[in-house]
């Protein structure tokens, strides 16, 4: 058969030989086949044939030659399937291991799917504990590299694959796969695009701290990650601080204040001030705290929790005169963030350091800037529990009381009112008597449905709606002549209502006829007026 026929022909030719129990004959003429059509699908029936035949060496034979055959470049995953099948079916388990393990490593990974398939299912078989692990590990390792080529900025991969590469533990890979990750920068300047990506370095370093303890190494991985970002445009005031506590590790004072420094120069940030105060706090550099907290406020002036925190370190340190100034300057600010934090921290600064009338002129102060219910409920509640000589605090509280009812009665607020005399209730329910109980239940308004138009915002109408409202006692008493008012005015409606158009025109005429004789009266008397002054 020189001149090469297809493979059927050959088939044939095989199966006639084998008829006639020609083994040796069928057994050359498959060499010839496999090589005028070395397909891995000849080179495994030809294996077959050797191992139905029983000729099991031959068999293995003939599958090493076939991988000899197609050498690394051209390896089918087919051939080392049927190869490690083979193996399995002789009970040379290890032996298929091995033909696995070769083909996972020797061909590529986009094309040893059912490879990886097979290796699973036998290990699952055939395997302990650590191969069925191994295999597992291998296929995850697969998905995870899949995933980081298709799209090399999926942070969330890129996290699963280091954490599944550091418990194999081997340092080189785990270096090698953290450099790749980080080579892979965001492409965008926007910050939430590098939040996750940020992360890769902060692993990384302590990674390197930690596990391996190189510690030349982390402070590489940490300068590399700040040169990186992009300060100007964002920054991540973590990795500052992350460093800086480092160098403190390290025992290198000098250097960490150098790294935050350098960060409150380039991107000063909240955070950052704050971390270079409490790292001067557990270093006990007060002084150095104070410069920080003079920077910080001149920073952002607006920010009350620095005030706070600057008068209670002040306040920790003994220096009470000191805070109590930082205080007074805190509140005279023009904007805050938070006033009513400021005032309260004041306040019970005030009443810690046991000086009552300070605290209650604070309270004057803040009520003339504000009349916000809190306040006067958090003043009544200062002078029941405040120490005073005369043990006058029920009434100095009752005071407080009666005075915030006409504030806010004046101001219009309705339901600060209702909480108020809630307040109030419950405060002469435990201290006061029923005459003093009384006179508050005379004060509570009731409550009423009212309906009122809906009008949106370019001042359409667009239908009504149902709200409640209160009515104060006290509101309907200061005002009884306009009741009455409105009462004589319903009552002319309604007058106006029941009468006839006959009885409305003879009301007119009445009302001309009484006015015409008077202004006869005034013609003739002005007629009478004018002689005289011709006389004259």
């Amino acid at each position: 058969m020189e001149w090469q026929p297809d493979e059927q022909a050959w088939q044939t030719y095989i199966n006639f030989e084998l008829r006639y129990k020609e083994l040796e004959r069928a057994r050359q003429i498959y060499e010839r086949f496999v090589m005028v059509h070395p397909d891995v699908k000849n080179w495994i029936k030809y294996a077959r044939f050797e191992e139905n035949h029983g000729f099991i060496n031959g068999a293995r034979k003939v599958y090493e030659r076939a991988v000899e055959f197609f050498g690394d470049e051209d390896l089918d995953e087919r051939l080392f399937i049927a190869f490690a099948k083979f193996e399995e079916n002789q009970k040379e388990h290890d032996r298929a291991r091995v033909i696995y393990k070769y083909a996972l490593d020797h061909i590529s990974k986009d094309k040893n799917k059912e490879l990886y398939k097979a290796y699973t299912i036998h290990e699952k078989k055939y395997g302990d504990r650590s191969g069925i692990e191994d295999v597992i590990v291998n296929k995850r390792k697969y998905m995870y590299e899949q995933e980081v080529i298709e799209n090399p900025t999926n942070y969330d991969a890129w996290f699963d694959y280091i954490r599944l590469v550091e418990n194999e533990g081997n340092v080189d890979d785990i270096r090698d796969t953290y450099e790749r990750a980080i080579a892979n920068v965001p492409p965008s300047k926007d910050k939430q695009f590098w939040r996750r990506y940020i992360y890769l370095w902060i692993n990384y370093a302590l990674y390197e701290e930690l596990e391996v303890e190189d510690i030349e190494r982390t402070r590489q991985v940490y300068r590399t990650c700040l040169e990186l970002i992009p300060h100007k445009i964002f920054t991540f005031s973590k990795i500052w601080l992350m460093y800086a506590q480092f160098e403190v590790r390290c025992k290198d004072l000098k250097q960490a204040r150098k790294t935050l420094g350098m960060a409150l120069g380039i991107c000063p940030r909240d955070k950052l001030y704050r971390g270079y105060i409490d790292l001067e706090i557990q270093l006990r550099e007060f002084d150095r705290c104070r410069i920080l907290y003079q920077k910080f406020l001149e920073y952002g002036p607006e920010n009350c929790v620095t005030w706070i925190k600057f008068a209670e370190l002040e306040t920790l340190l003994g220096d009470t005169d000191r805070a109590r100034a930082i205080y007074e300057i805190a509140v005279n600010q023009s904007r805050l963030d938070m006033p009513e934090l400021l005032w309260k921290s004041y306040i019970d600064f005030e009443v810690s350091q046991g000086e009552t009338e300070k605290a209650r002129q604070l309270y004057e102060r803040l009520l003339e800037r504000t009349v916000h219910v809190k306040v006067w409920l958090s003043y009544a509640k200062f002078e029941l529990n405040a120490e005073n000589e005369d043990n006058i605090n029920v009434d100095l509280a009752r005071r407080v009381y009666e005075r915030a009812n006409d504030s806010l009665r004046s101001a219009g607020e309705k339901e600060a009112r209702v909480l108020l005399l809630e307040a109030w209730k419950e405060f002469e329910n435990e201290i006061g008597d029923e005459i003093k109980l009384e006179k508050v239940l005379a004060k509570m308004p009731r409550r009423v449905k009212k309906r009122q138009k809906i009008i949106s915002e370019g001042g359409v109408e667009e239908g009504w709606e149902e709200v409640f409202d209160y009515i104060f006692p006290e509101d309907e008493m200061v005002k009884p002549n306009l009741k009455l008012l409105a009462a004589a005015k319903q009552w002319r409606k309604q007058k106006q209502a029941t009468q006839s158009p006959q009885e409305e025109n003879q009301e007119h005429n009445e009302d001309h006829e009484t006015q015409t004789p008077q202004n006869h009266e005034d013609s003739s008397s002005s007629e009478d007026g004018n002689e005289e002054n011709e006389k004259q």
